[in-house]
């Protein structure tokens, strides 16, 4: 059952079944939107009001019925540091059950091709700069979502098990911070870049003299808009098989100071930008090495600046129903 062990990557086949899990959340959704933008005609998604991930009799019921030969595994329990510090028990159980089903399920019914999307937080609180593959497990991760962390360790250890006990080209990619359509603005739930946008538009809109930011808006990070990520994932599904995961991201990264300036001029507000250096920084830089990517003939497009006004755009447009 499946593929064999001497599989070549080559174009996926736009006509056959393509299961994207997790195609409401914010990659997911992009990948979905990638895929309808190639061509491929046969894509199926399920809400989780329709499908429960955690309910294993229920995953396997639908992939007996959808029969995909593709899958991205999208889907995911996921939260800022508030969230992952105080619900650390959700993140791991509820993850470990989304993955251990849609993975068992997908062998079980001879998925040919699929993709394991995990985060950059997999990796150790101190790795050194930018952040390799090799890496992975060589360190004490950040405390603050090790729980989250361990979960999507367990999902790149199944994919490689997987490509060990059964010979399936199964792969696992790990981005970067993300943004984009889609993405989470609610005060308490987002992560720096949708919450600057959204509090920098609101001082636009009152004309606020001042914004002040957590911070000394030193830390460096890296961002990837998740169109490009989803560009990324289907050329990794059509050009690379090997048992390690792969970085994606930018390659590049700006200063909190910087991003926050950037966004100030995509909503157009022109006071002044303050820090509270009494609060936290958090880490000092986080970057990726995306040198493996660019190995297999991928590098992103889209800039900061032009993915930053874009996102602003959707924001503004569908400021009614974000999501919370």
């Amino acid at each position: 059952m499946g593929a064999k062990a001497s599989f070549e990557p080559a174009p996926l086949d736009r006509s056959s079944t393509f299961y994207v899990a997790g195609h409401r959340g914010l990659v997911g959704s992009a990948i979905w939107r990638k895929l309808e933008d190639e061509g491929f005609t046969d894509l199926v998604g399920r809400t989780s009001g329709e499908l429960d991930l955690k309910d294993r009799t229920d995953v396997f019921d639908f992939f007996a019925s959808a029969k995909p030969r593709y899958v991205v595994l999208a889907a995911a329990k996921v939260g800022g540091i508030l969230a992952n510090n105080t619900y650390p028990v959700d993140f791991l159980s509820d993850n470990l059950r989304i993955q251990v089903n849609v993975l068992d399920a997908a062998r079980e019914h001879g998925v040919e091709r699929l993709l394991f999307l995990g985060s950059s937080c997999i990796y150790p609180k101190f790795a050194e700069q930018p952040i390799r593959e090799e890496s992975l497990l060589t360190g004490h991760l950040e405390p603050t979502n090790d729980a989250y962390a361990i979960a999507k360790i367990a999902g790149i250890m199944h994919v490689q098990a997987i490509r060990r006990q059964y010979s399936l080209p199964w792969i696992s990619a790990m981005p970067t911070n993300l943004y984009g359509p889609g993405d989470n603005f609610s005060p308490e739930g987002s992560h720096v870049l949708p919450a600057l946008i959204r509090r920098f538009d609101e001082a636009a809109a009152t004309k606020a003299g001042s914004v002040t930011n957590w911070g000394t808006g030193s830390p460096r990070r890296e961002f990837l808009h998740v169109d490009d990520m989803a560009s990324a994932c289907l050329h990794l599904l059509e050009h690379y098989d090997g048992p390690d995961q792969v970085n994606v991201g930018t390659g590049s990264d700006v200063t909190i100071k910087e991003l926050a300036s950037i966004v100030a001029d995509a909503v157009g507000y022109d006071g002044q930008i303050r820090w509270d250096a009494s609060k936290p920084d958090g880490t000092p830089q986080k970057l990726l090495d995306v040198s493996r990517l660019a190995a297999a003939g991928w590098s992103a497009r889209i800039s900061l600046i032009d993915g930053v006004k874009s996102t602003v755009e959707w924001y503004r447009a569908n400021s009614g129903h974000l999501r919370a």
